[in-house]
């Protein structure tokens, strides 16, 4: 399997590994509520923390031979059109898949709606558009392996039957006025990275309300990050409890949890089952393809992270995982282009100094094998 192929384009700069001994374990996916932004946190990539003493190793040593996939000489392109109209569709995210080739391509239309992927192998591809405002697109092609041209047409989004604004839930009734505040009150402690007042903003919120496991999952985040790890896994398992089993990002806190104390196999499970309970998770799937790394199961955690991709483009740390992959099979030229890519994404964020020193050590060691080739 290529080591990786040519990915999304960033829509947008999108500001947003392993942390050594004695850090705070920083949380990748700490989402918000949609009245605030997303935090973006570090990741802890057993492989990203390992790439230097690997890389450093390994000077003399050139990229191991090509595969198939590599010498795919096909080229798979159209256009995509808006409903009604067909205008242009431009700048939407075609994805093509084929697990049997082991290829994920995911490009960016241009202004004319057209788009060209190209060093496909023959097979059979799923094609997916998800843009914001239609229906995600569906449909399999069947390659040749020389040329395909297709022709995608979105389709209107059908809004779900209008609901009273006065609707809510029972448990939502159920919630005191206190506890919600204070639950307010943590995230935006939270998004400021004020961890020890969200941590009492959030307790403050159980207290009011002991079945508040959303409160439970992000005072278990915070505990995360102040290195609290034991006091962390018993809030996200009180909050799978109280959620009934459903709450998939307490399953992804476990799961990480796991990750980080060196048990790769427990953490794939529990992350594998919160996947079960919201598989368009990039989050879970960032997770997992992290835990596959450790499992020394480089083509999976590859695909992982590829998935996290498809569900969203700009997941900067699914670069990450995809970095480490290319550097376990030398490919550094790979390596570091999705070191770039995520340096793009998140260009001040906690990995980005290590980011920048292994594209360093990359880059001397390709450029030491490119030489090497150059002399033979």
């Amino acid at each position: 399997m290529r080591c990786k192929l040519r990915h999304f384009a960033s829509r947008t700069s999108s500001p947003g590994q392993g942390p050594s001994s004695g850090q705070s374990r920083r949380f990748p996916w700490a989402s918000l509520p949609n009245w605030t932004s997303a935090i973006f946190l570090s990741v802890a990539l057993f492989g990203f923390t390992a790439a230097i003493r690997a890389q450093e190793t390994a000077g003399h040593e050139v990229a191991g031979p090509k595969t198939p996939s590599q010498d795919a000489s096909g080229t798979v392109s159209g256009i995509v059109t808006l409903p009604g109209s067909n205008q242009p569709a431009s700048q939407v995210a075609v994805s093509l898949k084929s697990h049997a080739a082991g290829v994920f391509r995911s490009v960016l239309t241009d202004y004319d709606g057209h788009f060209e992927v190209s060093g496909l192998t023959a097979g059979t591809y799923d094609v997916t558009i998800e843009e914001q405002g239609y229906q995600t697109y569906r449909s399999a092609a069947e390659f040749d392996g020389s040329s395909l041209k297709l022709e995608l047409h979105l389709a209107p989004l059908v809004p779900p039957p209008a609901q009273s604004a006065n609707t809510v839930s029972v448990r939502e009734l159920a919630i005191p006025g206190k506890a919600k505040e204070e639950y307010r009150k943590g995230l935006v402690s939270l998004a400021k990275r004020q961890m020890v007042q969200s941590l009492k903003h959030f307790a403050s919120a159980v207290r009011a309300f002991p079945g508040y496991f959303e409160a439970l999952y992000h005072q278990g985040v915070v505990e995360t990050d102040l290195g609290h790890q034991e006091a962390a896994m018993q809030d996200f398992q009180t909050a799978v409890n109280l959620s009934g089993g459903r709450y998939a990002r307490a399953q992804f806190g476990i799961g990480y949890l796991y990750y980080l104390q060196g048990n790769p196999t427990q953490a794939e499970s529990v992350t594998r089952r919160g996947l079960e309970l919201d598989p368009d998770s990039a989050d879970g799937y960032v997770i997992l393809g992290m835990t596959l790394l450790r499992l020394n199961r480089t083509d999976e955690a590859e695909r992982s992270a590829r998935e996290a991709l498809l569900r969203n483009p700009n997941k900067a740390d699914a670069y990450l995982v995809l970095a480490d992959t290319c550097a376990r099979r030398r490919n550094y030229q790979e390596q570091i282009q999705d070191l770039d890519t995520y340096l793009k994404l998140d260009p001040a964020g906690p990995a980005s100094k290590r980011a920048h020193e292994v594209r360093e050590v990359a880059q001397k060691i390709l450029n030491r094998t490119q030489s090497q080739d150059a002399v033979q």
